[in-house]
């Protein structure tokens, strides 16, 4: 009876797992046979404007680029403090507040990121759209830390600071260089993750048809471009939108296979 069972479980699972990779095998097909008739290298030399998609990749990697500075730093440090320094209730706050922000749907902190910058400045900018990312991927790059600097055994913090060594040495000398693989995985997962949201950029820099490095005003974005194209009744409008689908899936792809090497060759 207990065979048996096991065999319907696993009978199950498998009914799944090709299940879920059915329709991502459809959806990746679609995309690539839309989006390379669409494809030519022409998109790369002329902006919107002028039936290309430079400065939508351009902007698009920009604000990725910029909400990573932010975002990582202040991400690394909350989780240090987390795993290195925090005994108390601070501590857990900071953990249960970061798994919060990593359930909370991107479209909201689009609209805080509207309430509390876009409307006081009086308009939407890339550092708005920055601002907006960079919150999506601080908690991210806080769970991932937390979790890497945890497999670190104690007993190589109890050796540096045997040796004599400061307890900022030892996180910064031992710790993280002992996990950095794990943490450099989690931040390029991380930077795929923002570099294909929408909706949050929707409320915050929107996008522009024009080449623009003004970060104080309406910037490119290809993400936010491919919504606006998708919508247009001209076919070639929607060609165009199915050529930066192509281009954003394949940068996406990329990242993660970077991550997933990475983590495989990691000695």
């Amino acid at each position: 009876m207990r065979l048996l069972v096991n065999k319907i479980f696993l009978a199950l699972s498998i009914f799944s797992a090709m299940i879920g990779l059915a329709f991502l095998g459809w959806i990746l097909i679609t995309l690539f046979i839309k989006g390379l008739s669409s494809f030519h290298f022409s998109l790369f030399l002329n902006d919107l404007v002028n039936g290309g998609l430079r400065n939508l990749i351009i902007g698009q990697l920009i604000l990725t680029s910029l909400a990573s500075v932010i975002g990582i730093p202040l991400g690394m440090a909350a989780g240090i403090y987390i795993q290195e320094y925090g005994q108390g209730k601070y501590a857990e706050i900071i953990r249960d507040l970061s798994d919060i922000m990593m359930s909370a749907p991107s479209i909201v902190i689009g609209a805080f990121v509207y309430a509390v910058i876009v409307i006081p400045t009086g308009g939407t900018s890339g550092f708005a759209g920055a601002i907006a990312l960079a919150i999506m991927m601080i908690p991210v790059v806080i769970n991932t830390t937390d979790s890497m600097l945890s497999l670190v055994p104690r007993e190589l913090r109890e050796a540096g600071i045997a040796l004599g060594a400061s307890k900022y040495r030892v996180i910064l000398d031992i710790v993280i260089k002992a996990a950095k693989v794990g943490i450099m995985t989690g931040i390029l997962l991380a930077f795929a993750r923002i570099i294909g949201e929408t909706a949050p950029l929707l409320f915050t820099s929107e996008t522009s048809n024009y080449f623009s490095l003004d970060l104080t005003e309406s910037f490119p974005s290809l993400t936010v471009s491919i919504y606006d194209l998708a919508n247009e009744p001209e076919e070639s409008s929607r060609d165009l939108a199915w050529a930066a689908s192509f281009i954003l899936t394949s940068m996406v792809l990329l990242i993660n296979i970077a991550g997933r090497f990475i983590t495989r060759n990691k000695k």
